[in-house]
């Protein structure tokens, strides 16, 4: 897995394989688990991502800058509706990317979440 924290836009890029994905939707449905991420030059690359329990409501998406860790914290139920698009994603057959950020009424993301980016395990979104 590679996570890079880009600073201008304030969003992580997750690149994965499809067993790293599903392992991370395992976590996140859980509420607790670390998956590490792949060492990677430059100062924006992140340790790893960690899941936790929390009564909620809704996930919360957060960067912890001490240890360059992002941690997906949330309810039960919101962290099975973010888990399921890791799982889908994760099972893509094709190129493609997702884009989970906060919006007004987001139906389980918590305001102040940072943006991420998941990118499917077959690269980008083909172009024919």
């Amino acid at each position: 897995m590679r996570l890079v924290s880009d600073p201008v836009f304030g969003e992580v890029d997750i690149t994965a394989s499809a067993e790293e994905l599903a392992g991370l939707a395992y976590a996140v449905a859980e509420g607790e688990g670390f998956i590490g991420s792949v060492p990677a030059q430059g100062g924006d690359a992140l340790a790893g991502i960690e899941a936790r329990k929390t009564s909620g409501p809704g996930v919360r998406i957060e960067l912890d800058a001490s240890r360059r860790v992002l941690v997906i914290s949330g309810d039960p139920g919101a962290r099975a509706v973010l888990a399921d698009n890791l799982k889908g994603i994760a099972g893509a057959e094709a190129g493609a990317h997702i884009h989970i950020d906060y919006f007004p009424e987001h139906p389980y993301l918590v305001e102040g979440s940072v943006p991420i980016v998941i990118n499917s395990p077959h690269g980008a979104i083909p172009t024919r």
